[in-house]
């Protein structure tokens, strides 16, 4: 398992193995989201108390991210965080997919898109957020993140 430690509760990297669970949950980590199309397996019953996400996706120009999938990744990893645990986000090779929904975390927890793509990039030098097809996804979650949190903000004062 190859992966970078971003922040103390945001880990990105590559596929682990199932032999790796008990090594994460060891990290503290409390949910892994797969960002892989078609590898990848939860821990299963052998480790109840990591949350296994799957969000299937394609690192390709053709087959962007799905914004609703970073929407749905950012709100799963905030409701571990904010319970005291970490989130390991992976796709094959720790460089596009999880490190969008790495910065996708990074940016609901309040760092600007620009900021979240630095630290990643400072944190793991393998990462390419700035590629030409992850770079677009990062900023449009940042938009409909910040859309989404205006539009909540009014009701809950």
């Amino acid at each position: 398992m190859n992966f970078s430690r971003i922040t103390d509760n945001v880990f990105v990297g590559t596929t682990p193995r199932l032999s790796d669970y008990d090594r994460l949950h060891d990290m503290g980590v409390r949910l892994v989201i797969n960002m892989r199309l078609l590898r990848g397996r939860p821990p299963g019953t052998a480790l109840q108390s990591v949350q296994y996400l799957r969000l299937r996706t394609i690192d390709s120009p053709l087959a962007p991210i799905p914004a609703e999938a970073l929407v749905r990744g950012a709100r799963a990893a905030l409701q571990v965080i904010e319970g005291g645990g970490s989130v390991y986000t992976h796709c094959a090779r720790g460089r596009h997919r999880s490190v969008a929904m790495g910065a996708a975390i990074l940016i609901a927890q309040g760092l600007t898109p620009e900021a979240a793509m630095r630290l990643i990039k400072e944190r793991r030098p393998e990462a390419d957020p700035e590629a030409f097809h992850i770079r677009p996804r990062i900023i449009e979650f940042a938009h409909i993140w910040g859309s989404e949190a205006r539009s909540v903000a009014p009701e809950a004062a």
